[in-house]
């Protein structure tokens, strides 16, 4: 059993195709379906079954995939941790929601970039749970979510309070409090989003129950207030963003509450150089 294998099983688990493996380990898919086959005549059973024109991992193949995951972030730690000295470099693989990597995030990955030019930064943006999936598996090596109920083997760090305005089009009605907003056609994130609970706590501390048009995106919410169908909560660092943003009524309530905003990291993975110096300048720049 190699660590080379061990990759392979990540990746073909990962994209469910040993032809997309292939592209991401820089081999040929020949090369991944040979050593896939001794690996499982090694370990006595199948690790992935044919569906269709792809693979699926087998309930044995999950199992090894969790031990493989770890092995490989030990041996990462492991080579990390006897370079304590150099300057961070390598890969860093970051999540975000969308609201951060919209608004905050920006400015701080070009300065990130300007501090340490031989770290590479992948970023990808999904919801909370998709952010923590990726965690537990050690695929991306920290996320800045806006959730304050962490999985078990999640750290965290707090970084800044976000606050929320509301938005309405411009040839509107000025909105004075909750209750202006009895009529209204109200956009946020589908359920289980925190700035979501934000509206529905603001909503329900007025005695307000409004029906709640769901949208998985900042841009479409903003865009549908902007000609006029509607309201929005919004987090401020995520306005500016848009060009709408000037045809935008913004106010902001004394009892609506901000939402924190946190760094999020595997608790297995005790040294990253480039995640900790990324983490370091965000609590610089943001740290609440």
């Amino acid at each position: 059993m190699e660590l080379t294998q061990l990759k392979m099983v990540q990746a073909v688990a990962r994209f469910g195709s040993i032809a997309r493996a292939a592209e991401q380990l820089h081999c040929v898919p020949s090369n991944i379906t040979n050593r896939l086959k001794q690996l499982e005549s090694e370990l006595g059973t199948p690790l992935f079954t044919r569906v269709g024109r792809g693979l699926k991992i087998s309930p044995a193949g999950e199992i090894f995939l969790g031990y493989s995951e770890r092995i490989l972030a030990l041996v990462d730690e492991a080579r990390r941790a006897v370079d304590s000295q150099a300057e961070p470099s390598g890969l860093l693989r970051l999540g975000s929601i969308e609201s951060c990597a919209g608004g905050r995030l920006p400015p701080l990955l070009a300065e990130y970039h300007r501090r340490y030019p031989q770290v590479s930064v992948e970023l990808i943006t999904g919801t909370w749970s998709q952010l923590f999936e990726e965690l537990r598996h050690q695929r991306i090596d920290g996320a800045l979510v806006a959730i304050d109920t962490l999985p078990a083997k999640l750290q965290q760090t707090v970084l800044y309070h976000e606050p929320l305005v509301l938005i309405s089009s411009d040839g509107s009605a000025p909105i004075h409090n909750a209750s202006d907003l009895q009529g209204q056609h109200l956009f946020m994130w589908p359920a289980g989003c925190p700035y979501r609970r934000a509206l529905e706590n603001w909503l329900g501390k007025h005695g307000l129950d409004l029906p709640i048009t769901g949208y998985a995106s900042w841009g479409t919410i903003i865009g549908c207030v902007s000609a006029g169908a509607g309201v929005s909560l919004i987090p401020e660092g995520v306005l500016e963003r848009y060009a709408q943003s000037s045809t935008l009524r913004v106010q902001r309530f004394s009892d609506l509450a901000p939402v924190d905003n946190r760094f999020v990291w595997h608790q297995d993975v005790q040294q990253h150089r480039a995640r900790d110096a990324f983490a370091q300048l965000l609590r610089e720049t943001l740290g609440a």
